[in-house]
């Protein structure tokens, strides 16, 4: 399929814009939006943004995410501040380059970088991007989902990026540095990952900040008693110096065909146990249901798939996000996505 690289409209001549009802959905639907505008050269309009969240309209993260693409793009952009819930983004051509983005909050730093890095592999050069923010917050895909998991799902479509964690940040402190290097891909090439394979691996880590090691070990012993896994101190990792308190116990999945990474967050008056215990349910039955990519993944791997021009994947479950994040897509690329029921798990395919 081919796509523009992203482009300034010719004087004399309209840009074309497609208009968006930002309240139907998230912060997600805008970032889609900016990433879709910045591999297209397609401006648009979005209004009523986070409209149905508790606090509407665009905050550090999604601001950063905003500035993001205008800078590696040299777009226009209007409404561009906090609380807007209004934005019109018209991209220009985006541009190779060392840069360097900082949310200024706990906001999540591993969203931005999603944000622009289906731009940046489109590039005529290659990229470096530090972020500055978040980098294990529950409500977005943690650095070392994004290492594990994310990133050699797009290595297998020919996308050749890095991701270096050099100082995690939780929730409320936030103060976590990252850095991605993305190198050029010409042509994405389809992705199918419908049957996992043979499983290979299993591994826990759990990362502590700012509390006592005990805590990770507890977590980490939990996890070693129901699938047998090493529970030596050595998989706990303590930040120092600690910018804040944080917790989060992880585990990976290898199969043959797949990795997948779920991680589960420490929340104040919750024990040790009990964080570990349900990343244990979650793991757990995901290994049982049958299906290759978890729910989280599915709904991120839509994007790169539609700029490949096909492929397809099954899982467990078929998130709103997944559905209006399909939705948009389609309103930017020549693609139809589809999905069916099958058995206990769900298959999702899209074709130009």
């Amino acid at each position: 399929m081919a796509l523009h690289r992203g482009g300034a409209p010719q004087e004399g001549k309209t840009m074309e814009m497609i208009e968006i009802d930002g309240s139907q959905g998230g912060g997600q639907l805008l970032r889609s939006a900016l990433s879709l505008s910045l591999c297209t050269g397609i401006g648009f309009a979005m209004q009523d943004i986070r409209a149905k969240r508790s606090r509407p309209g665009l905050m550090r993260q999604h601001l950063t995410a905003v500035n993001a693409a205008a800078r590696i793009s040299n777009a226009q952009v209007e409404g561009a501040a906090l609380g807007a819930t209004t934005l019109r983004f018209v991209p220009g051509i985006v541009q190779a380059g060392d840069y360097h983005f900082a949310i200024g909050s706990a906001g999540s730093a591993t969203l931005v970088l999603q944000t622009v890095l289906p731009a940046l592999w489109q590039a005529s050069a290659p990229s470096r991007v530090r972020l500055e923010g978040g980098t294990h917050n529950p409500m977005a895909p943690s650095a070392d989902f994004i290492r594990s998991c994310y990133l050699p799902a797009l290595a297998r479509m020919g996308v050749q990026a890095d991701l270096q964690l050099h100082v995690p940040g939780f929730h409320p402190a936030g103060g976590g540095v990252l850095e991605a290097t993305v190198q050029t891909c010409a042509q994405l090439q389809p992705l199918e990952l419908s049957v996992r394979g043979p499983l290979q691996a299993l591994e826990a880590q759990v990362l502590v900040s700012g509390l006592p090691a005990a805590i990770g070990q507890r977590e980490l012993d939990v996890l070693a008693k129901r699938f047998g896994l090493d529970a030596h101190p050595r998989h706990v990792r303590v930040v120092r110096p600690a910018l804040g308190p944080g917790n989060v116990a992880s585990m990976t999945v290898q199969h043959d065909q797949h990795v997948e990474h779920f991680d589960s967050h420490g929340e104040r008056g919750l024990a040790a146990e009990d964080v570990a215990g349900r990343l244990a349910d979650t793991v757990q039955a995901y290994l049982e249901g049958g299906a290759c990519v978890g729910e989280h993944l599915s709904d991120q791997l839509l994007l790169p798939m539609a700029l490949a021009g096909g492929g397809r994947f099954t899982t467990a479950t078929l998130s709103d996000h997944l559905r209006s994040n399909a939705r948009l897509i389609e309103k930017f690329l020549p693609v139809e996505f589809d999905w069916q029921q099958r058995g206990p798990h769900w298959e999702v395919w899209v074709s130009a």
